[in-house]
């Protein structure tokens, strides 16, 4: 068997993994760079050509892992995409969205080309569109958690829980070739234990080599008991000065965790009554898909979905649906509560929302996901004295805070709870998906502490397994 590192290797963006067993290529989740020096990858010709791939296997429906998927459709990729249903159903809202940014973005581009009279070499293109994610979809195949799939006589796939988001996966890869049979966990993104909507992440007893994410593995995150308190006193705070909470909001779960725990202080009314805005139209698919599969959504969930304290339904929520609600929150007298994407504030409704709150002091800008180098989320949650937004320089004067137990990746001490299931170290560990420094910490770490052979891959380098 043989192991490639196509992307997130000594950075957070871009997963993906190509294997190659008993004749079978195929990738590992397939995910969009979103960090500014690795963007050109996204146009660069894939590093294994489309058309010689037999399977996507795909862990959770992030962009960063399922991004590019539609971009290799229209290159030549025509064989199956293996993941949950759940998975399949997000993913289907994320690429959708994703391609419209693409053509808005192209189209903007153009534009801008015409009014300053410039010719350029070559014509602006969206990396793909609407019609390549429409293509994809029919190549989805659904699979059940911890059913054994056969991809070949001598290849199988198992889905496992990663208790990340709704549908995420770790995937087990097992290949026999003669006598010998490798198994390769890849671990996905790891989630934490105890999370809203999500059961805990699967442990596992053994495994010859393991892939796994390393995000926060050089951290721990605040006790998500204080997470209430945390966000109850940021809202009272805000309020009391007359301004906005403007939160900039991840799409999948993070929107869906910001409700639950702002339904909860709503419901024993722990903060003032106030307008909360959910300004995202992909959030809100997100939302419906979410009340779709209940069945990957944990007991204690389920319950609270029939009661009467159903955290998508709360008093003073409104899920904006048309660009004319979202322009009139910014005309509204009083103090809001106000969730938009993107996370990362890339792009989205949550940049005209930022534009109008970052110069007054009155006003909270609170971040609860992780913000990737070069993005201006991460500008702003490291102290920028201005930024640049819609063409315009702004001062940053509003507070700027982050509430750290929201993120839906296990920390320093969750991967090490994930690693304690092995009953016996792998053959190697190779540590991915994090800044390189984290990911180098996280890997010096696990050698000193449990003495496994653990490597940090490099973009394109290549394993082989035998």
């Amino acid at each position: 068997m043989k192991l490639a590192f196509l992307g997130a290797a000594r950075q957070v963006t871009g997963s993906s993994y190509f294997f190659e067993a008993d004749g079978l290529r195929g990738l590992v989740d397939c995910g969009l760079y979103q960090e500014r020096p690795f963007l050109d990858r996204n146009w660069d010709p894939f590093p294994v050509p489309p058309d010689e791939l037999n399977f996507i296997l795909l862990t959770h429906a992030h962009l960063d892992h399922s991004g590019l998927i539609p971009r290799i459709v229209r290159d030549g990729f025509a064989g199956t995409i293996l993941t949950t249903a759940a998975t399949a159903d997000l993913m289907s809202i994320a690429l959708m969205d994703s391609a419209e940014i693409q053509e808005e973005d192209a189209a903007f581009k153009i534009r801008r080309h015409q009014r300053e009279g410039r010719t350029v070499d070559h014509p602006v293109v969206p990396l793909y569109t609407t019609e390549d994610v429409q293509a994809t979809m029919p190549m989805v195949e659904e699979a059940e958690y911890d059913a054994p799939v056969r991809l070949s006589d001598a290849v199988s796939v198992r889905f496992r829980d990663a208790g990340h988001i709704l549908g995420s996966a770790m995937i087990e890869l097992t290949a026999r070739t003669g006598s010998a049979t490798r198994t390769v966990v890849f671990s996905g993104d790891i989630g934490q234990w105890d999370m809203p909507f999500v059961c805990d992440p699967t442990l596992f007893e053994k495994a010859d080599y393991v892939v796994m994410e390393s995000t926060y593995g050089d951290r721990d995150h605040e006790d998500r008991a204080r997470i209430d308190e945390l966000l109850a006193r940021t809202i009272i705070e805000t309020a009391a000065a007359g301004g906005n909470v403007v939160i900039p909001t991840f799409a999948i779960e993070r929107a869906q965790d910001l409700m639950f725990h702002i339904s909860r202080l709503v419901y024993d009314k722990a903060i003032p009554a106030l307008p909360v805005y959910l300004d995202s139209p992909m959030a809100r698919e997100v939302t419906q898909a979410f009340e779709r599969h209940d069945e990957f959504l944990d007991e204690e969930m389920r319950r609270l979905f029939i009661s009467g304290r159903h955290p998508f339904r709360f008093p003073g929520l409104t899920i904006v649906r048309t660009p004319e609600e979202s322009k009139a929150i910014n005309n509204g007298r009083g103090p809001a509560v106000i969730m938009a994407g993107s996370g990362m504030v890339t792009g989205g409704r949550i940049k005209h929302h930022i534009a109008m709150n970052i110069g007054r002091p009155e006003s909270t800008i609170l971040f609860v996901g992780y913000q990737a180098r070069e993005t201006l989320g991460r500008q702003i949650l490291e102290g920028a004295p201005e930024i640049r937004i819609l063409g315009r320089t702004i001062p940053v004067k509003a507070r700027v805070t982050k509430i750290n137990g929201f993120s839906a990746h296990a920390d320093r001490k969750g991967l090490a709870h994930w690693l304690d299931g092995y009953q016996s170290p792998p053959r190697r560990l190779f540590v991915t998906h994090g800044d390189a420094d984290v990911a180098a910490k996280t890997a010096e770490g696990i050698r000193q502490v449990r003495h496994w052979t653990v490597e940090l891959p490099e973009y394109r380098e290549v394993w082989d397994l035998d």
